[in-house]
């Protein structure tokens, strides 16, 4: 499929590795739920938080049913200009409007036979709601400027971040559409309500970004990520992983992790902290002055507006030592 639109995505289920990481019972009991489902037609509406990995479970449900060697498409639908979305979900008849030159297929007609999965179902104008009831009930799509249904036959799957009853009440979505697409719910559970799931999904981000490091987590480190809320989630996690496997050597310590997660304010709590897990977590030696050098430099150097020289004699180093630290530390 080509498209200027990078936020839609077109592939062979076939040619692409899927793993769900979790060792939650909710999850593990989603999972199971989803496998008495997935053989069937039914349309599926997921509901999870930014984040969440409702992209993963879609394309583990087409995986698993029996259109899993015809094509999966996806899309967001927040992502789509409102005046293309009508083109880009049903396709259009050269000569529809001003810059349509060639006729074109709709994501619909290229799901045929296969699964379609929409997210962010909930950002969908009133407009396009009533085209989508339309391919619900009678299986058919017709392209812009087109008076020829074409018969189509999709699994379709939706995404929300929100409620879509509230919407429903607010007369912002269609009820008969959300009891179309409301067959089968499930809601993904945020990471911050499953948080048995931090460590091993931040252990196989860490396989999956530096394959060739042999990079650990020391229990301090997956203390600070397990105390932390996670608002972006999943995603959140694997970007924090992507950024620290950049950087890190050995054995990643809270001195490696973003100071949102780290939780420390200031030097003070630092100190607390690193006793704390000294006591409670066995954390090594090395450890505990990795993570107090660190802040010790990053709080001398903040304090001092980036000037270096000034930060060093706070601290009483010399220039070129303390150099040596930000560069040791990736803080310059």
């Amino acid at each position: 499929m080509n498209s200027k639109f990078s936020f839609v995505h077109l592939f062979n289920m076939k040619k692409e590795s899927l793993t769900i990481i979790t060792q939650n019972e909710k999850m593990r009991e989603i999972i199971n739920r989803i496998d008495k489902i997935a053989s069937t037609d039914s349309s599926v509406l997921l509901i999870g938080e930014t984040g969440v990995g409702k992209e993963i479970f879609a394309e583990y449900i087409h995986r698993t049913s029996h259109r899993s060697e015809k094509t999966f498409v996806k899309l967001s639908l927040s992502a789509m200009p409102e005046d293309l979305l009508e083109s880009e979900l049903f396709g259009h008849v050269k000569g529809a409007f001003t810059s349509a030159t060639n006729e074109k297929k709709g994501l619909f007609e290229i799901a045929n036979h296969g699964s379609i999965f929409l997210d962010d179902i909930d950002d969908v104008p009133l407009s396009i709601q009533t085209k989508l009831l339309r391919v619900l009930e009678q299986r058919e799509i017709m392209r812009v400027g087109d008076t020829k249904p074409i018969p189509i036959d999709v699994r379709l799957i939706t995404a929300s971040k929100v409620d879509l009853k509230e919407l429903v009440s607010r007369n912002i979505f269609r009820s008969d559409l959300f009891y179309r697409i409301n067959v089968v719910p499930f809601t993904i559970p945020p990471l911050r309500a499953r948080k048995d799931d931090i460590q091993p999904l931040a252990e196989h981000f860490i396989k999956h970004f530096a394959p060739e490091k042999n990079l650990s987590l020391s229990k301090a480190a997956i203390k600070c990520m397990v105390n932390y809320n996670w608002p972006g989630n999943v995603r959140e996690l694997r970007n924090v992983i992507q950024r620290v496997c950049l950087f890190a050597e050995r054995e990643i310590i809270p001195a490696d992790l973003p100071v949102e997660i780290r939780g420390e304010e200031n030097l003070e709590n630092i100190i607390k902290a690193c006793k704390r897990c000294f006591v409670e977590d066995g954390m090594i030696f090395d450890e505990v002055m990795a993570c107090l050098e660190f802040n010790l430099i990053k709080e001398a150097l903040d304090k001092a507006n980036g000037n270096q020289s000034k930060a060093a004699k706070s601290i009483n180093l010399s220039l070129s030592t303390f150099r040596d630290k930000l560069k040791k530390y990736k803080l310059i």
